[in-house]
């Protein structure tokens, strides 16, 4: 873990990567442009990344998996809105896709990432059943509720909620959220904690000070910020890209999403390399609570001055990839330890999502 001093490179990467994202936006680049935007994201991620470790050591687990999933999400759901409203009819799914692939990259992605890297290191890899069970509960129930029943509903034609139905799932994902983070935090706080002390365990006498952690936490907006917005920024690139290889338009979103959680993915993956595998453990289910858990409600506060229909139901075998999802995640997380097996797992379900983004 980063002791109190902060790296000369931790500040400056940030604050380069905030200029050369207002350098950058709204306009097209060349090659070599985009070449120095994804050089300033990824040195953004890693930034990030230390930063986040910073806050963590100051103020422990799990608020240091929080303060990260939320930052991301809260930037992730201010692009959101911004793209629809300057996208039109043309963004109708976009917040169902977003939401949709951070699941399968949180609950499948970092989550297997990190039963496997956990797994590598000490044969199986140990966490927390009751916390975790519960975490990926909630992902569960507010995923039926936001992206599962709109496709059944019969008040509005197609795969959209009703004003009133949008507003109910809007409510029970806002206040599940809020349960769920008062019970990590304060209630039940001990469930998300990690099992076993590793060898890279903290040392709370050495803990950053109040200083130290106040500029991380300030740098980690501006690394956020400029991860999030560079990755606007080359997503014509992206479309581009998508486009000549013959590929559909939904992977342009997956591609933009598996950008904006790298600091969360490589935040776990460190995590379970040093033997916390119940941190990366949060870092995933807390990230997929965040995004479901903020961006429905913002995105019904949005309707209100936005035009043109909100599609949020899933297709047939996007349900199938979530249900799927749930049932591996229930049996992995039962038993409290993970092999390799379950690990891989959910590392394939993750590769099939991303296979049939791709092909369809």
């Amino acid at each position: 873990m980063l002791r109190a001093s902060t790296s000369r490179w931790t500040v400056f990467i940030p604050l380069l990567a905030a200029i050369i994202l207002a350098a950058t936006w709204g306009r097209s680049l060349p090659g070599i442009g985009v070449v120095v935007v994804i050089a300033a994201l990824a040195g953004a991620v890693l930034a990030a990344v230390q930063h986040a470790e910073v806050i963590a050591h100051r103020v422990g687990e799990p608020f240091g998996s929080l303060v990260l999933a939320v930052a991301v999400t809260v930037i992730e759901v201010g692009l959101i809105v911004t793209m629809m409203v300057s996208s039109g009819e043309k963004s109708a799914a976009l917040a169902r896709d977003t939401v949709f692939a951070a699941v399968m990259i949180t609950c499948n992605g970092i989550f297997g990432l990190a039963l496997l890297v956990g797994a590598v290191r000490r044969r199986v890899a140990v966490f927390n059943a009751e916390g975790t069970g519960a975490a990926l509960g909630t992902v569960a129930t507010v995923s039926t509720l936001s992206l599962v029943l709109p496709t059944f509903t019969t008040s509005k034609p197609g795969p959209e909620f009703s004003p009133a139905q949008l507003a109910f799932a809007a409510a029970a994902s806002l206040l599940l959220y809020a349960l769920f983070v008062m019970v990590q935090t304060v209630r039940h706080r001990d469930d998300f904690l990690p099992v076993e002390e590793s060898d890279g365990a903290d040392e709370r006498g050495d803990r950053p000070t109040v200083r130290a952690t106040l500029l991380s936490l300030a740098m980690l907006m501006v690394a956020l910020v400029a991860v999030v917005g560079l990755a606007k920024v080359v997503s014509p690139s992206i479309e581009s890209a998508v486009a000549s290889a013959g590929l559909p338009q939904s992977a342009v979103g997956v591609v933009i999403a598996l950008l904006v959680l790298l600091p969360e993915t490589l935040a776990a993956v460190r995590a379970a390399r040093r033997d916390q595998v119940q941190i990366s453990l949060n870092l995933a289910l807390g990230s997929a609570m965040a995004s479901i858990g903020l961006t429905i409600p913002a995105i019904a506060l949005a309707t209100i001055w936005l035009d043109g229909p909100l599609v949020l139901g899933l297709g047939a075998t996007q349900m199938v990839l979530l249900a799927l999802t749930v049932v591996a995640g229930v049996l992995t997380v039962v038993p409290g330890r993970a092999t390799l097996l379950q690990g891989g797992v959910h590392v394939a379900l993750f590769s099939a999502f991303v296979f049939l983004a791709a092909s369809p």
